[in-house]
């Protein structure tokens, strides 16, 4: 008792002491209430702010590295080796993924309880589809207005900007059936590198009929792999996975270890791959740049089109979802989206959501405040089916190649495109020019030639960039929403009653041992306790 009277007379007598001081001498005052230099303040704000001041530094120069080195005339083998940085870092993004993804879903469905994930993945979900669907609204107004298919485009293809072949005819069904498919992969390691695709084989049957020979052709699908992650096994996977070690109790408790440790040793190195992004990302924008043949020509053949993605892409990530953003949490989403800005940027490089998710988390968690169990949970669930900005200009193509082809479009094929672009895009690949593969089953299932993809081949380089940064902004506004919905929940049901639920050891065997640690090294707790 005696020291804690000491104590307080101390505390109070320096109380005393600097209530004094301002009248003795009056400096110590004005030194608490001085405003900051200028100098300093610039300072203060550049050191918090300096990986996106880098970031958005490396596009601008990348851009004029792009425009001035264009003049030179340079080799194919020259104009590689100028985007050989940027290379690298997709190579070390690409890298990070699978441990990324698998190692924090698992962690996450493994310390959430079982109905607030069922409630956080609904949540989430109902996000997703809402906002796609508002994105694919969007794309199909936007080309009804603009019009972009009402431009001279015969040139357009021939200037070689085609990053690849138009993919193949497929049936709407084997389209929907192979998404299915890879849901389920049927070997894990296999899921890394691979994923399933159907094909085609031909079969002719003979058939005799009022002594006539009749040849029937059948194309007979057949199931082959592709080349390319199959990161939608991988994350249902991870998810079921980490449930069932939640629901083994004391026995998952090393495992639930193991996946956290492994997680959070992954987000160090994502932080290291960050401060490499600035450099990468200007040489790949520069890359880019050097590639394009004839960059004017090609613009104002489907400058058109451009622009209506590009619109379209701008409308919704600036009013759109930051304006749900702010009517849920009544929270200013500018200042949500400064926090993100690194991602973006890195999302623009790179044009690969799956790339940027690393990126994606580091931001969330440090700079927006997002709990690392909501992050780690929904952003690569996010990646994996929200796809805002391929649904639009999924939207703008389908409406674009029909107005080529000078095909009207009724009200029930309008429909059409506004559900399979928003449920072909949840099979998109989160990788370049994945959003360009599903479109064809858009235009197959308004019945408009898929040769015409070759079209907005020629110009995809761009538009998936914007179209990357706008998934990625929609994955992100998703965490920050679902971090609103749990504080609130929080708050209204009780810390206690949270509490008591979180550390039953049926629920969380991980949690319970680290409370009891606690209180061992801690035990001065039980003693004021038992006072």
């Amino acid at each position: 008792m005696t020291e804690k009277v000491d104590l307080e007379e101390v505390k109070a007598s320096n109380g005393e002491a600097h209530r004094d001081e301002p009248m003795a001498n009056g400096l110590a005052g004005p030194k608490k209430s001085s405003p900051e230099p200028l100098v300093e303040r610039v300072k203060r704000i550049v050191r918090a702010n300096l990986l996106v001041i880098l970031t958005v530094a490396g596009v601008i120069v990348g851009v004029f590295i792009g425009l001035g080195v264009r003049n030179a005339s340079l080799t194919e083998t020259q104009k590689i080796h100028i985007g050989f940085p940027g290379e690298i870092l997709i190579r070390l993004l690409k890298m990070i993924i699978i441990p990324l993804v698998v190692c924090s879903l698992v962690s996450g469905a493994a310390s959430i309880d079982p109905k607030a994930l069922g409630k956080l993945g609904g949540w989430a979900m109902l996000f997703f589809l809402v906002t796609t669907l508002i994105a694919s609204s969007i794309g199909v107004v936007m080309a009804f207005i603009i019009k972009p298919g009402n431009v001279d485009v015969i040139n357009a293809v021939d200037q070689g900007q085609a990053d690849g072949d138009v993919p193949a005819h497929k049936e709407i069904v084997d389209s929907f059936l192979d998404l299915i498919r890879n849901i389920f992969p049927s070997n894990l390691v296999s899921a890394a590198f691979r994923s399933y695709v159907t094909s085609y084989r031909t079969v002719i049957k003979n058939s005799t009929q009022d002594n006539s020979l009749n040849l029937t052709v059948e194309m007979v699908p057949k199931g082959t792999e592709q080349e390319g992650m199959n990161i939608l096994g991988l994350v249902v996977f991870a998810i079921v996975f980490g449930v069932a070690l939640r629901k083994l109790g004391e026995e998952g408790e090393i495992l639930i270890k193991f996946f956290n440790s492994f997680n959070e040793a992954t987000m160090i190195l994502v932080s290291w791959i960050m401060w490499y992004a600035p450099l990468g990302i200007m040489f790949l924008v520069a890359g880019k740049i050097v590639e394009m043949d004839d960059v004017a020509k090609l613009f104002a053949s489907l400058g058109k089109y451009i622009a209506c993605c590009m619109i379209g892409h701008a409308i919704h990530g600036l009013l759109v979802l930051p304006g749900i953003y702010f009517v849920i949490t009544r929270k200013n989403p500018y200042t949500f989206l400064w926090g993100i800005f690194t991602a973006l940027a890195t999302a623009f490089g790179t044009s690969s959501s799956s790339a940027t998710l690393p990126l994606m988390m580091k931001c969330v968690e440090e700079k927006n405040g997002v709990s690392k169990h909501i992050s780690r949970f929904i952003l690569p669930i996010g990646a994996t089916v929200n796809m805002d900005g391929a649904a639009l200009f999924q939207c703008v193509a389908a409406v674009f190649i029909a107005q080529l082809n000078n095909t009207s479009l009724n009200f029930i094929q309008v429909i059409t495109i506004l559900v399979t672009a928003t449920a072909s895009s949840v099979g998109a690949a989160g990788i370049p020019a994945g959003g360009v593969l599903t479109l064809a089953i858009i235009l197959e299932a308004i019945g408009l030639p898929t040769t015409d993809i070759s079209l907005i081949l020629a110009v995809d380089w761009l538009v998936d960039r914007t179209c990357t940064v706008l998934n990625v902004e929609g994955d992100a506004f998703g965490a920050g929403l679902l971090q609103f919905f749990v504080d609130r929940t929080s708050k209204r049901e009780g810390v206690a009653e949270l509490s008591e639920v979180r550390t039953t050891p049926e629920h969380s065997p991980l949690i319970d041992k680290r409370g009891l640690e606690g209180a061992k090294a801690d035990p001065s707790a039980e003693k004021e306790s038992a006072m």
